[in-house]
């Protein structure tokens, strides 16, 4: 019974999780990917009866459209594909919103932006103050030499590494510096880069250690690793 109170459900479409974030430190997110508009305004509306603010990722345009037109306020990150519905939406605007630690987000090319922005989206929902470094792979590996150094001065608590082709950053930057390194692969990358799956193996093997992977594209689930890791300093 006290489960089950737990569990709000949504015109038989959808079953919110509304307490996770009591029961395990993370709230809930509604995944968008193949959700109609109507459908994802019910889920959100339904979401924000029991909540202040929502997350919600890979977004379509349409989808997109649809929040702007339902719910105020809304912060969307189109290159993201990623919108915060809700009072943490103002507050990250306003710049109100508590932080509680520092992630810092490299990319190894202007291809991996996209992941990197549902990252950095997440990781202010979630309270972190976020450091961007854009296009900073291996192909030429003196772009590191700023950021490392900028990383130092700002007391970053995570490195997150986001990097497609053959994924190599997370490795290099694991053997350069004394925090943790969360490494996503990107589906970005010529034929045997295989949709992301050569990036993979390759961080999974990494032979720097310090580093845990992710799923293939997956900013949202990067940040708030990093944000599990931050919490338990606190």
């Amino acid at each position: 019974m006290v489960f089950g109170a737990m569990i709000k459900d949504v015109d038989g479409i959808a079953k919110l999780d509304v307490f996770r974030e009591f029961r395990s430190g993370k709230p809930e997110a509604i995944f968008a990917q193949s959700k109609t508009p109507e459908e994802l305004v019910k889920i959100v509306k339904a979401y924000l009866e029991s909540r202040d603010s929502v997350l919600v990722t890979k977004l379509s345009e349409e989808q997109i459209k649809a929040l702007k037109e339902n719910f105020h306020p809304v912060l969307v990150n189109e290159r993201g594909r990623i919108a915060v519905v809700g009072e943490r939406a103002r507050l990250i605007s306003e710049g109100e919103l508590k932080k509680i630690g520092k992630v810092a987000i490299f990319t190894a090319g202007t291809s991996d932006i996209g992941v990197a922005e549902e990252c950095a989206t997440t990781a202010e929902f979630l309270g972190l103050d976020v450091l961007k470094f854009y296009d900073v792979g291996i192909a030429c590996i003196y772009r590191l030499l700023e950021p490392l150094k900028k990383v130092k001065e700002e007391n970053v608590d995570v490195i997150i590494a986001i990097a497609g082709m053959e994924g190599a950053l997370p490795s290099v930057l694991a053997g350069l510096v004394d925090l943790p390194i969360v490494a996503v692969p990107t589906s970005v990358g010529y034929g045997v880069n295989l949709n992301g799956l050569t990036p993979l193996f390759s961080m999974l093997l990494s032979c720097s250690s310090g580093v845990a992977v992710v799923n293939i594209d997956n900013g949202f689930g990067a940040a708030v690793f990093a944000y599990l890791i931050v919490r338990r300093k606190l």
